[in-house]
């Protein structure tokens, strides 16, 4: 049976790795991300890294998990941030 801790972790995994997918889609069909902070999301996108070399460390699934997705998700916009910078 599952615990209640890795239950609780789980959950909100799936729940703050979730919420960067309506970002990434819009970001990704508009092209407009003149609302989108670069410091933030390097911060951000760099801090998800961390998190994930952290749960790398410790063997823990749900934060592996979520943070190897997230990061890839955060990296996706960061990249169409800095894409559009470029073209600037």
């Amino acid at each position: 049976m599952i615990s209640l801790n890795a239950c609780i972790g789980s959950i909100a995994a799936i729940c703050t790795t979730l919420a960067f997918v309506p970002q990434v889609i819009k970001s990704w069909r508009t092209r407009d991300l003149s609302g989108i902070s670069l410091p933030m999301y390097t911060i951000f996108t760099l801090g998800v890294i961390l998190w994930l070399v952290y749960g790398l460390l410790i063997g823990d699934w749900p934060v592996i998990i979520a943070n190897a997705v997230t990061a890839v998700l955060a990296s996706v916009v960061l990249l169409l941030k800095l894409k559009s910078i470029a073209r600037c």
